[in-house]
This record gives C-alpha cells, structure tokens and sequence, in this order.
C-alpha cells in the first residue's frame, strides 16, 4: 500500500469528520472533542488549525485514498504530534509510514505524543517511530466519561 501526506483539502473534512465520530475510534483515542457529532464545532476546529502558522496539518493518503490526518503542533519545546486513522485501514502499517513521513517534514526535536495507556496499537506506533515513554498522566477522556490514564513520550533525534 503507497502512503502518502498532502496538505489538507476542503474537500476531506467531510471524511475527516465520519471517521472522528466511529464510536471503536473514539473509544480507543479516548481524548477527543467533548461532543465529536457537534459539526459546527467540528469546522470551527478545523477553520481554527488551518489559520494557525505554527500547525503543520497533513492529509493521510493510502493508494490515493484519504484515510486519516497527521499534525504536529504547539510551542517550541513543547511541540507534538498527533493522527488518526479510519479504522477500517488499522493494523497496515499505514500509522507508522505516516508518522514516519511527517517527522520528515518537522526536523526539530524534541516532539511529543500523548497516548491512553491502554491504547497499545498506537503505542507501538510512536516506539516504531523512535519515541519513547518519559512520563505519565490521567486526564479526562471526553470519549470515555471518565479520567484514565495516559503515557508521554518524547522524541529527541
């Protein structure tokens, strides 16, 4: 399968959208938007991060199909990265290839990632690409009702 990033386009926010609000998804990303089938809110988010000149959004293309975003964010120091992927494309490595093509773009360190300690898969995701745990964290995850608790990692090279 090609992996490949693009700026992100008007047209795959509806996608974007659909694949925030699967319920599996939003379960296992657990910090998510306090009511993710809020559209509004949804394109005031969207319209927020495009405008902003420190953010790097890309688009998640697997064989020409758009199947998640990838984006780095935040002040120097303290920048992190965050995806997501439909679920319908988990388990093919197209996270990692992502992830991986995005650190390309983003030459400076240290970045950061936040997980749910029970989210092994993109846990995995982050380790493959070079980050490792440095701390942990409970917050409230909007997804779940409930605090849980989270993994911090860091990558430095």
């Amino acid at each position: 399968m090609q992996v490949a990033l693009r700026p992100v386009h008007d047209s795959d926010l509806p996608v974007f959208y659909r694949q925030t609000n699967d319920p599996e998804s939003l379960r296992m990303a657990a910090f998510t938007a306090k009511d993710p089938a809020d559209r509004d809110a949804f394109d005031a988010h969207w319209k927020r991060i495009r405008a902003l000149s420190g953010v790097l959004n890309r688009t998640i293309l697997a064989d020409g199909d758009v199947v998640g975003s990838a984006a780095v964010y935040g002040e120097p120091d303290e920048r992190e990265v965050t995806y997501w992927i439909d679920r319908a494309y988990w388990g093919k490595g197209i996270a990692t290839a992502a992830l991986r093509d995005l650190l390309a773009e983003v030459p400076e360190r240290p970045l950061h990632a936040r997980v749910a300690a029970d989210n092994a898969a993109s846990r995995r995701v982050l380790q493959k690409c070079g980050f490792v745990v440095t701390g942990h964290d409970r917050g409230f995850a909007n997804a779940r009702g409930e605090e849980i608790d989270e993994l911090l990692l860091t990558l430095t090279s």
